[in-house]
Order: structure tokens, then C-alpha cells, then sequence
């Protein structure tokens, strides 16, 4: 057996019945909902709750990171919007009309990260145009969570009942 053998036998390019591909969109979904806008969500429930000095820890974390996604989506946006459509696009292609299938599962997992990337700008928008503070920012992070947690309900739906198809059709169980 070579060293490609080996390789492929390791790393299954099988992706849906991947345990690894599972377990990795779980990871990006649950770290997705835990860090809203750059902040741990914990932190924010907590500030909510005690307000305070970890009230304005919140508060300046929020302006940072605001700070951050922003100023890459100005300065870089419209090259980053090309970049993302390109390669969304070439995974679809190679998924969709080629059939390979770790470019159905990218694909998959990159399309709702993207949809949630432009989310997490028109929050950061929202947040320095209105400048809000205390439990108003923080109503502002669990609307963004709630939003999150939704597509990432729906992708991850979507996503099994791909991977099932996928599987039983013409993976190793079926065709």
C-alpha cells in the first residue's frame, strides 16, 4: 500500500458518512452561536444579569470588535465579496453538476457561514450607527444569536437530510 492509499483510507473524501465532517460542523455551528460578534455569549448573559463593570467590559468589546469587522469589510469588502461568490460558486458547480461530494459538503457548511458573515456587518452597522449601550446592546446581541442559532438550525437540517440522500443513493450503503 502507498502513501496516497493510506492517506485516502484515513481521511474518507466521503464527507457525508465522515464522522469527521460531523463533528466539525457541530464545532462551527456551536462556536458560531457562543461568539456574537467577536464576544463570548456567556459574558454578555453575565453583563446582562450583574451589569457593572462587566456591563462596560461588554460594552468595549463590542466597540472593538465592531471596530474590526468593519474596517476589513471597508477596506477589503468588495475584493472579499468576489473571493467568497468565486469559490461558493466553484463549490456548487463541482457539487452540483459534477457530483463530488466534498464540494457538496463545503459548500454546505461555507454558503450559511457567508449569509451569516453579512449578518454580523449589518449588526456591526446597526451597532455604530444607534451607538447603544447597556441592556439595549446586549437585546442587540441576542437578537443577532437568536438569528445565528436559526440559520444554524436550518443549514444543519438541511445538511443531514442532504447527507442522508447522499448516503443511502450513492454512498457506501446504496448505488
Amino acid at each position: 500500500m502507498n502513501l496516497y492509499q493510506t492517506i485516502f483510507e484515513v481521511i474518507d473524501m466521503r464527507s457525508f458518512s465522515n464522522l469527521w465532517y460531523w463533528i466539525a460542523l457541530a464545532v462551527l455551528w456551536s462556536t458560531a452561536s457562543h461568539y456574537v460578534l467577536g464576544v463570548p455569549y456567556d459574558m454578555a448573559h453575565k453583563a446582562a444579569h450583574e451589569g457593572g463593570e462587566k456591563m462596560k467590559d461588554v460594552e468595549s468589546m463590542i466597540r472593538i470588535n465592531i471596530g474590526r469587522i468593519l474596517n476589513i469589510a471597508e477596506v477589503s469588502g468588495l475584493v472579499m465579496i468576489g473571493l467568497v461568490s468565486g469559490i461558493l460558486t466553484i463549490l456548487f458547480v463541482l457539487g452540483a453538476f459534477y457530483g463530488v461530494e466534498l464540494a457538496q459538503a463545503i459548500f454546505l457548511m461555507a454558503l450559511p457561514m457567508s449569509i451569516l458573515g453579512v449578518m454580523s456587518i449589518k449588526t456591526a452597522m446597526k451597532i455604530r450607527e444607534n451607538n447603544p449601550t447597556g441592556l439595549a446592546l446586549i437585546s442587540i446581541l441576542k437578537r443577532h444569536r437568536f438569528f445565528t442559532q436559526s440559520i444554524g438550525m436550518f443549514s444543519i437540517f438541511i445538511t443531514a437530510m442532504w447527507g442522508m440522500y447522499q448516503n443511502i443513493a450513492t454512498g457506501p450503503l446504496g448505488g
